[in-house]
């Protein structure tokens, strides 16, 4: 890139006058702007698009957003090809990449219990997966929408870790935390309609707020004790705090006949 380059990434600003945002990389607490983009080049179509945005005819308000002028009905057109399109493949891989701390970062809970050789929160989500799969049917309900969310629900913590209640930490700040984490990766996939789906499902499951985000919850609950009544059977430790932790807090008819058969288990050994 020449010395004269500038690096111009779109930003939203109004319906009418789009904005575009040339980063001056200050020092802060936030996610780097530039760290990022020295591991992560921009794909063909990104660099296309930007170098049309910073040579297009514009007026600058400031010194860091350029307003180019209104697109007309063909640029409306391309621009909603390119938020529709699939990431290239070096945004796929860099975000994979990332992706691979969920299978190397151990559960905290277990850890701290010195549980040997504990799950990882990739092995979590991934039986989180088959719980949705293989659930019953039930009206109104969208299955695939359930295992989507299960597999995406703690991706931010390919970057945060996994915070725990007894790491001290306020609810407000892991959120915090978590959804920067979460609008950094979502960035590193290129954006576009995948993008955006990871971090609709993510934020609907924070929420609470559909009849699949109660499922998946107590999905995630489900899993946790019937983990620990394995690690219980199989090296003898007591685990009981799992169990105490999250009875009474299921939401859904399935999460609490599944709660109670691993109960009805764990009575019987």
């Amino acid at each position: 890139m020449g010395s004269g380059s500038r690096l111009v990434f779109p930003c939203s600003a109004s319906a009418s006058s789009p904005a575009f945002l040339v980063p001056s990389f200050p020092s802060s607490s936030q996610l780097n702007f530039k760290s990022f983009l020295t591991r992560t080049l921009p794909s063909p179509t990104a660099v296309t698009f930007l170098r049309m945005a910073s040579s297009s005819p514009s007026s600058v308000t400031d010194g860091n957003v350029i307003h180019p002028p209104p697109p007309s009905s063909s640029n409306d057109a391309a621009s909603a090809t390119f938020a529709a399109a699939p990431p290239s493949a070096s945004s796929a891989i860099d975000f994979l990449t990332l992706c691979h701390s969920l299978k190397t970062t151990k559960r905290t809970g277990w850890v701290r219990k010195e549980v040997q050789n504990p799950e990882s929160i990739a092995d979590h989500m991934y039986r989180m997966g088959l719980m949705a799969l293989i659930a019953s049917d039930i009206p109104g309900i969208d299955r695939d929408k359930c295992v989507k969310m299960a597999i995406v629900h703690d991706i931010a913590e390919a970057i945060v870790g996994d915070i725990t209640p007894s790491d001290g930490i306020p609810k407000d700040e892991k959120s915090r935390r978590e959804r920067e984490a979460l609008d950094h990766m979502c960035k590193l996939l290129g954006g576009g309609s995948r993008a955006k789906e990871i971090s609709e499902l993510w934020t609907e499951y924070e929420e609470n707020s559909s009849s699949e985000a109660k499922i998946v919850k107590d999905f995630d609950k489900v899993e946790m004790i019937l983990q620990a009544l394995e690690y219980e059977n199989e090296q003898g430790v007591d685990l009981d705090e799992f169990f105490q932790s999250t009875a009474g807090k299921f939401q859904t008819d399935v999460g609490k006949a599944w709660a109670s058969e691993i109960a009805s288990r764990r009575r019987k050994r």
